[in-house]
């Protein structure tokens, strides 16, 4: 998402369903900021508690964007003591995390959360070098009729470019091509891009790390 003129937001959605708890898990440490969703006119749900325990085992600042708040029934403050029960205290109760009222189908103060979440990087000092071999995370993948091995990573310091060498997990190979979210090619990605890669012989686990190799050998 370009937020400002030179400043982008890479976001990764993990659902919030008990079976993705092992991706959720690798979500937390492929983020820098978690951003825990939550309805107004609900509960704090057990795999909210869950990805909020996942984010904190993997000691990741969260911020709480409180959704559905469109809807009659919407209550944001019963949330908040919710979660004060918790032991997460939020902003507007005094505490120290960010919290943002939002409804995501009328598009109600997404501008204010994108905002909180360049501050939060900006107070976490969040930066990486783009001159190096690129490092990063695999997300998923899969095998592609016509394609073969398609892994989707995440950038995560360096740059990656084509025909650069690279290993995954137990498989390697050279970049053929890579394409972003939008599905249009790429020559390089710099830190923090979504990647969609073509080259290595194999579906790496989704978590495991990518490193980018001066040789073959």
């Amino acid at each position: 998402v370009q937020v400002e003129e030179n400043k982008k937001i890479t976001f990764l959605d993990t659902p919030g369903h008990e079976a993705f708890t092992a991706m959720r898990a690798r979500g937390a440490k492929l983020t820098d900021i978690a951003i825990i969703v939550i309805a107004a006119e609900d509960k704090v749900m057990p795999q909210t508690v869950e990805a909020i325990n996942h984010a904190r085992a993997a000691n990741v600042p969260m911020i709480f964007a409180i959704n559905k708040i469109d809807k009659p029934t919407a209550n944001p403050e019963k949330i908040k003591e919710e979660l004060s029960a918790m032991n997460i205290l939020v902003e507007d109760w005094g505490g120290k995390y960010q919290s943002q009222e939002i409804s995501a189908k009328a598009g109600i103060n997404i501008d204010l959360l994108l905002e909180k979440i360049l501050l939060e990087a900006e107070l976490l000092d969040l930066k990486a070098n783009y001159n190096k071999l690129a490092v990063g995370a695999v997300i998923e993948s899969s095998l592609e009729k016509g394609r073969g091995f398609v892994t989707k990573v995440l950038v995560q310091g360096g740059t990656l470019q084509i025909s650069d060498i690279v290993v995954a997990g137990s498989y390697h190979g050279r970049v053929k091509a890579m394409f972003n979210e939008r599905n249009q090619p790429l020559l390089s990605a710099g830190p923090s891009t979504p990647v969609l890669l073509l080259g290595l012989d194999g579906a790496p686990q989704a978590g495991d790390k990518f490193v980018v190799t001066e040789t073959e050998k």
